[in-house]
Parts: C-alpha cells; sequence; structure tokens
C-alpha cells in the first residue's frame, strides 16, 4: 500500500489497525464503520464548527453517506443485495480506514467538507481522494 509520504509516524499506534487486501474488504468492515460512524459525525462537527464560528454537534444522515458513496462510484465494490445502512456503513468505514493508514488527514478530511455547500458532495469528493490514494 501507498500512504501519504507527507505523514510520518508510529504506525503501531493503533494496535487494533488491519490491512485489508480488497477494497470490498474495508467496505463491508461492519467493525471499523462503528468507529468511522463517530469519526465522520466528528469531523462534520468540526467542519460546520469552522463554517459557523461556534462549536457545534451534528449527526451525519445515513441517506448523505449512501448518496456519496453512489456519486463516488463505489457502489460497484458493494454486494448486490445491500440496504441505504449498509451503504453508509461503508462510507464510515472507508473513511476511518484512510484516516487511521494515513491515506488523509483529520484536518484534510475538515477542510474539504467545510468547503462544501451540499455535504453529499464534500463526501463524494472526500470518498474519491481516498480511492484515488488506496491501493490494494
Amino acid at each position: 500500500m501507498r500512504r501519504n509520504p507527507a505523514l510520518k509516524g508510529n504506525d503501531k499506534a493503533f494496535r487494533f489497525l488491519k490491512n485489508h487486501r480488497r477494497l470490498v474488504d474495508v467496505l463491508t468492515d461492519h467493525k471499523l464503520a462503528s468507529l468511522g460512524d463517530a469519526y465522520i459525525n466528528f469531523v462534520y462537527s468540526l467542519a460546520l464548527s469552522n463554517k459557523r464560528r461556534q462549536p457545534s454537534g451534528v449527526r451525519v444522515k445515513g441517506e448523505v453517506l449512501a448518496e456519496a458513496l453512489r456519486k463516488a462510484g463505489l457502489r460497484e465494490y458493494m454486494p448486490s443485495r445491500i440496504t441505504r445502512h449498509m451503504l453508509s456503513d461503508a462510507v464510515e468505514a472507508l473513511v476511518v480506514y484512510a484516516w487511521l493508514h494515513r491515506y488523509v488527514t483529520l484536518e484534510e478530511t475538515v477542510v474539504i467538507l467545510e468547503k462544501s455547500e451540499v455535504l453529499a458532495n464534500g463526501l463524494c469528493q472526500l470518498l474519491l481522494i481516498i480511492k484515488g490514494r488506496i491501493k490494494f
């Protein structure tokens, strides 16, 4: 795998990390999605806090995440029979996987989401960046 060369650090910082062999393995990792749920809500809350110039805490809706996955062309990596909830879990898993493996930074993610007028479009842009950086 190719990591972001600008970022250095201890790869053992998160002892639970594992390297997945395929994109579909990341997208369907339910435990990773659970952590990703918290991460997505956190980074979007930071982005909104910057926009509003005051602290904000929000939850990102599953339909927004599922829409971003479709727009980014990542739906094709998922099993054919799948719920919208599973599609949103896939986004959460992929984004937190990319952050944990240093393909994107928290700051970069916040900036992308902050600049986007439509959250689904910002998430789509983020997913495309991640897809372009991760190699299996």
